[in-house]
């Protein structure tokens, strides 16, 4: 076989020298780098070349059972390891594998605020030089017990000119001084005079160094290697187009549900124990059926290429093992930062390269990312391991790594782990209190105590109410979240209840046959037995609906619960905290009631990324801005719960989130506003909407039994046509356009409208919002180029006296 380091021999003069197996574990190639010319790329680290995961566990455990006799059992069980970041970070899992006994951690470069660095050190010769060292167990360098601190074992892929190490240590060293420290490398490729800079250094500090590799050799560079390596990838950057470019999938990704522990990290970013790593031993076999199955059987898959994310390298690697030792044919590799040239010849180690821009909203900023060797890799499926901090719209966008798989293979699968945030350790920290129960009505709301369990505090003996003006003077001024204060709830007229009992009445059935597509598509996607949250308060009465048909068609008592979240201030985090205790997180589907232009939809993503097991992915009644995979129908109708405010949900308030009212060991608040019972229509909109259950069942499952064969991938056109109004609006913020029926309801209800944007013969669908503009004095506008029936824009400029788009003074509700 062509050596894969032939062709940049061959024209630059780089040579290996050394060990005979070293050829069999390294090729060249050349990076885009204008510090180093060459990139040594392993054929066996799961990271640029695809590779059986047995093949890439294997090496690294075969190193740690050397590390293990080195030591000796009782010096080994007092040990840690430390892995490099990223390239290095399976691999230093599989070595601490081989160890057995000991703790992991690896360096990161995605910084946490909640945790203090326990060190930082430089690589000098990288695009991404900076690593942080942030355990969750402020401790962690300190093992060893009363003996003193134990052995450190660090690991990296290669060991070149062993800068990296050196700067580790000295790091470590004048923080955590101990007296051995193990350096590990699948290939140690330093010149003499680097080595003697190692012993300098255990000279200078009176501690043993060891070191332990596969292979050694070293890498001869001509002087000017730099320079020629440079005009050669410009070279070859001209006779090829590698252009980043949108390519939508033909067909969604398949997304797949693992079944991840709960509380088990996603790996050693923050520490990974003896535990843990237990732990996912015994949860792999379930995992790894979980994603044959979601393939459709080991006779669909053909040939499986796992494709781990950036650092998130050991979760994905032991996967790709499960699934090999299942049977099927596995390759594994990873999406990488590093930016190196590809040329498709036989003599070169990175044949193809995908380029895509980054997906996880990263520290140093946006920039492209890569996948090598996927391309042309004769794959019949790639499933993509990422954390839920990556599983962002970046990442499903039609230029993103997704789309740009899908162009290398027939078929893509998505996996997301939990992304594990830490809580740090510290001596005096306290365990909070134990959390109340939810609250159930008649006590707090109108609806049977069996239908939601509200996780919230009672705010109903608080004055929270302001003038509709105040408040948005307020917020847009700056001196105020909309979530601090509550709009005085809309006193409905005759002419308007009239309205929304005709709305009803008209729309139920459609209503009916969407709540029932929504939930047999839980059912049968993410959990045979989920527990519905809806996000308080215009989800809930969809959560209602949902058990109600879950009930009413599967005889299934599925919980239902509602949780407040707040656009810029995340999700309650202590709700999140009583569900995980009580609940599986991997069952707990969110449920809203539409989507506008996606802003919670995103909020809910980002807030989960630091709540392991919790699946960000929304199911909604209506999803017209098409922001998730999971909804009733993408119409933009009118939904007449969206009619009114609390009379139509429970009785309950906005929520409210404020300091002076909310704790950091309470749940957001909210008010029950028993003084409307004899204005509520709660019960009777649930009622209206399940007696058409019957009536609809056959064409809800010919909807589902469609949709599970349709392309249902969120496209955002809803984002992207809220910033296109935004700016032809002369805006310039896109949280002040407000799209879709329901959005544009909340907008003359709560909010200080500028007009509203209809679509030209609209008809009943607008009837009530064309009422509510000609009570406070709102232009509406008929457009005949909306995607959706209308939308709401609120004063861009609002001040009291202030007066609307056609010059009128803008009264209040």
């Amino acid at each position: 076989m062509v050596w894969t380091g032939t062709w940049v021999s061959d024209r630059l003069g780089i040579e290996l020298a050394g060990d005979d197996e070293l050829r069999g574990l390294l090729g060249l190639a050349l990076r885009r780098n204008p510090r180093r010319a060459h990139l040594l790329v392993s054929g066996v680290l799961g990271k640029h070349v695809p590779q059986l995961p047995s093949v890439v566990h294997g090496h690294g455990v075969t190193l740690g059972r050397r590390v293990r006799a080195l030591l000796g059992p009782e010096e080994a069980a007092r040990a840690v390891v430390l892995g490099y970041a990223e390239t290095a970070t399976a691999l230093g899992h599989a070595v601490a594998d081989g160890l057995e006994t000991a703790p992991y951690l690896h360096s990161t470069r995605r910084p946490v605020a909640s945790v203090p660095s326990a060190g930082g050190f430089e690589e000098s010769h990288s695009h991404a030089t900076s690593h942080l060292l942030l355990p969750e167990d402020p401790a962690f360098f300190d093992r060893g017990g009363e003996a003193g601190r134990g052995p450190l074992v660090l690991v990296d892929d290669e060991f070149s000119t062993g800068n990296t190490v050196l700067n580790t240590l000295r790091d470590l060293h004048a923080r955590h001084p101990r007296d051995h420290y193990v350096i590990v490398a699948l290939v140690d490729m330093r010149a003499a005079g680097d080595a003697g800079r190692l012993a300098a250094f255990a000279e200078e500090t009176g501690a043993r160094v060891d070191v332990v590799a596969h292979a050694r050799g070293t890498v001869r560079l001509p002087e000017d290697v730099l320079a020629r390596g440079l005009r050669l990838v410009e070279e070859q950057d001209g006779r090829t187009a590698d252009p980043l470019v949108p390519c939508a999938p033909a067909v969604a990704p398949v997304r797949l549900q693992l079944g991840w522990p709960a509380g088990l990290p996603d790996g050693g970013r923050h520490g990974f124990t003896p535990d843990h790593r237990a732990r996912l031993r015994e949860a792999l076999p379930a995992m790894a059926a979980r994603i044959v199955d979601g393939l459709g059987g080991p006779e669909q898959t053909g040939r499986v290429l796992v494709l781990g994310f950036e650092e998130l390298m050991y979760a994905p690697l032991v996967l790709a093992r499960a699934l090999e030792e299942a049977g099927l044919d596995v390759r594994f590799s990873t999406t990488t930062r590093s930016p190196v040239l590809a040329v498709d010849d036989p003599g070169y180690a990175i044949r193809t390269r995908l380029a895509f821009p980054a997906h996880d909203d990263p520290a140093d900023g946006p920039g492209e990312r890569y996948a090598y060797n996927v391309a042309g890799g004769g794959f019949d499926t790639v499933l993509a391991v990422v954390d839920s901090a990556a599983d962002t719209p970046a990442l499903h966008a039609p230029a993103g790594l997704l789309a740009q798989l899908a162009t290398a293979a027939p078929r893509v699968a998505l996996a997301v782990v939990p992304a594990h945030t830490p809580v740090p350790r510290t001596p005096d920290r306290q365990e909070p209190p134990v959390l109340p129960a939810p609250l159930r009505g008649p006590d707090f709301s109108s609806y049977e105590p069996d239908d939601v369990g509200w996780l919230l505090q009672d705010l109903s003996a608080v004055r929270l109410e302001a003038p509709v003006e105040e408040r948005e003077e307020a917020v847009q001024r700056g001196g105020a979240h909309y979530a601090e204060s509550l709009p005085v709830e809309y006193q409905p007229t005759e002419e308007y209840q009239e309205l929304y009992r005709d709305a009803l009445a008209g729309s139920a059935a459609r209503i009916a046959r969407a709540v029932g597509t929504v939930t047999e598509l839980v059912l049968a996607e993410r959990s045979p037995r989920p527990v519905l949250v809806s996000l308080a308060r215009a989800g809930t009465p969809v959560g209602v609906l949902m058990r109600r048909w879950a009930r009413h068609r599967h005889g299934t008592e599925l919980p239902h619960y509602a949780v407040s979240i707040v656009r810029g201030r995340g999700i309650d985090a202590n709700a999140l905290r009583w569900l995980a205790a009580h609940h599986d997180p991997a069952d707990v589907v969110f449920v809203d009631g539409w989507t506008g232009k996606g802003a919670i939809t995103r909020e809910l993503a980002d807030a989960l990324a630091g709540f392991p097991g919790f699946d960000p992915e929304i199911a909604v009644l209506a999803d017209p801005g098409s922001c998730v995979r999971t909804y009733g129908t993408r119409e933009d109708f009118l939904i007449p719960s969206a009619c009114l405010n609390s009379t139509v949900s429970g009785l309950i308030s906005r929520t409210v989130l404020r300091d002076d009212l909310v704790g950091p060991h309470d749940y957001h608040g909210a008010k029950f506003y028993r003084e409307l019972s004899g204005s509520d229509v709660s019960r009777d909109f649930v009622a209206a909407v399940e007696d058409r259950f019957d009536e609809v069942a056959d064409a809800v499952d010919q909807q589902v039994k469609e949709a599970a064969s349709a392309d249902r991938a969120p496209t955002w056109e809803g984002w992207a046509a809220v910033e296109r109004i935004s700016e032809e609006q002369g805006i310039h913020d896109v949280n002040l356009v407000k799209p879709g029926v329901g959005e544009t309801t909340r907008v003359l209800l709560r909010r200080v409208p500028w007009k509203i944007l209809a679509r030209r013969g609209a008809g009943a669908d607008l009837a009530h919002i064309r009422l509510l503009a000609e009570q406070r004095g709102v232009p509406v506008e008929e457009r005949d180029d909306l995607p959706y029936t209308c939308v709401g824009l609120i004063h861009p400029r609002y001040t009291r006296g202030a007066t609307g788009a056609d010059g009128k003074a803008v009264g209040s509700a």
